[in-house]
């Protein structure tokens, strides 16, 4: 009835698996060797014997590199490729991807592995399409590609295991091996195959604890987590005692054989039977050695689970009396930023205030300056122009450099006056005979201090004048007449 059952499930199974939608490449211009991409796996593409679908050009076998692409499902359910350094690259939709940098497919994308011989088209072009399984199971390409695939999956998918389903009764007796961190969780795996020997009955009597054990025997149904500790541990105990009660009856067994091959020493079949009985009992020792071991193992990790399940309670308790005294300081410090905030508001407030009243101060400043400024600007200006109309030599027409006055009243500069005078001895102005030349440091005072609140190019051409007449005029060529105080030329 099991295998019964056991083949209509896994009929269904296929069934459903048939009529669910797979990912393809569909071969352009073929109806062969279409290959499928297998979810959670990375396919590739490839001549070499590590690949998932194996392509070899009959007409240009370099065509197809070792490792030439490999396809990837993400996990939204889309597929990349990506080119793993191949010769003749991997072309999408008329376009050669990078080397090494998955592209997005879409559905529908044509993909091109190779390039075209002069002549030809590409060999190996495809169309990803999604379909149902038993629609395109004829067209896929078969061979070691879909074994090839299962080394290739991805770490993280899951293994999927029917605890229901029952080893075959044909199996031969083995140690169910497990994990080697964890020695004492490992369990044994009796199964025992019938025989038309006496030793039958007591393989037949024991064949249902012996089920029941095997499905104990699965790596996945193992006790995971606390919760499943007490149900596991209970389950390992009545299996216990079903190991002793066979071993027992074996015992039993093994010394009816005895006792009956001491009667008949020569029988080797009976001799035979011993030996396989007294096999099978050590066995069941080592099956019932081992479970107590597990069984202990089991007791002290819920022990040891009780004590921290207890200490992590203790911990989440000081933790959340911890937690409340934080978050009272956490409140008191932030009431006192507060109050800080808002005197820092008031003082800010304060000094914009402050600011302002000094920012209208200084642009009352500077409006006064550039006022200040404008007069005195102005003031330079009227000077200058005084300068230039009223104490300008009519001979040189420059400011007066050692003024001197004539007895007409009129001034000149020194040097103009005697270069005029050594052609006429009159005024340039009013034409009267010269008697007399004074000279006016009132004047020079006067022009020396306007000049100082000149631009200072005005400046430096008036003391380059000032040397040059000092170079030219000859030494010694003036006698001093102390009479009234006036300086007389003798010319």
């Amino acid at each position: 009835m099991d295998q019964i059952e056991s083949s209509n499930f896994s009929t269904a199974e296929e069934d459903e698996s048939a009529k669910k939608l797979v990912w393809c490449l569909t071969r352009v211009g073929k109806d062969l060797d279409w290959l499928r991409l297998f979810e959670n796996t990375e396919v590739t593409i490839g001549r070499g014997l590590n690949v998932t679908h194996q392509l070899v050009s009959p007409s240009c076998p370099l065509m197809i590199s070792r490792m030439h692409c490999m396809f990837k499902q993400r996990d939204g359910g889309q597929w990349t490729v990506t080119d793993k350094k191949s010769l003749n690259g991997v072309w999408v939709n008329g376009e050669r991807i990078p080397v090494d940098i998955a592209h997005l497919l879409r559905l529908g994308d044509t993909i091109k592995l190779g390039v075209p011989i002069v002549g030809t088209k590409v060999e190996y072009e495809y169309i990803l399409v999604r379909q149902r399984l038993e629609d395109i199971k004829p067209y896929l390409m078969t061979g070691p590609s879909e074994g090839a695939c299962a080394t290739s999956r991805i770490k993280k998918t899951k293994r999927k295991f029917n605890s229901e389903l029952e080893p075959s009764t044909s199996s031969k007796s083995k140690l169910y091996r497990h994990s080697a961190t964890d020695k004492s969780q490992g369990q044994p795996y009796p199964t025992d195959e019938p025989r038309d020997r006496p030793g039958t009955r007591v393989r037949e009597e024991a064949g249902p604890s012996m089920r029941q054990h095997r499905r104990l025997d699965s790596p996945l149904e193992r006790p995971s987590s606390p919760s499943r500790s007490l149900s596991s541990l209970q389950m390992y105990s009545q299996n216990m005692l079903v190991l002793r009660e066979r071993m027992n009856f074996t015992q039993r067994q093994v010394a009816a054989l005895e006792a009956e091959g001491g009667r008949q020493r020569d029988d080797p079949h009976r001799e035979e039977q011993v030996r396989e009985l007294q096999s099978q009992l050590e066995m069941l020792r080592g099956q019932l050695h081992r479970m107590e071991m597990l069984e202990r193992s089991i007791s002290e990790t819920e022990n040891r689970l009780e004590v921290q399940k207890t200490q992590h309670e203790e911990e989440g308790l000081k933790k959340q009396l911890e937690e409340k005294g934080l978050k009272k300081q956490l409140e008191e410090a932030l009431q006192e930023q507060r109050k800080v905030i808002e005197e820092l508001a008031l003082s800010r407030q304060g000094f914009e205030d402050v600011l302002k009243a000094k920012d209208k101060e200084l642009e009352v400043t500077k409006e006064e300056k550039e006022r200040a400024r404008t007069q005195k600007e102005e003031v330079v200006t009227q000077m200058t122009e005084v300068l230039e109309n009223e104490l300008q030599c009519i001979i040189c027409s420059e400011l007066f450099i050692r003024a001197v006055t004539l007895n007409c009243a009129h001034s000149f500069c020194l040097h103009c006056i005697s270069e005029w005078r050594k052609r006429k001895d009159e005024c340039p102005i009013c034409r009267q005979a010269i008697l007399s030349q004074t000279r006016s440091l009132v004047l020079d005072n006067c022009i020396d201090r306007m000049v100082e609140q000149l631009s200072p190019d005005m400046k430096q051409r008036r003391l380059v004048l000032i040397t040059e007449r000092k170079a030219a005029t000859p030494q010694n060529r003036c006698v001093r007449n102390i009479t009234n105080h006036r300086a007389v030329c003798p010319c």
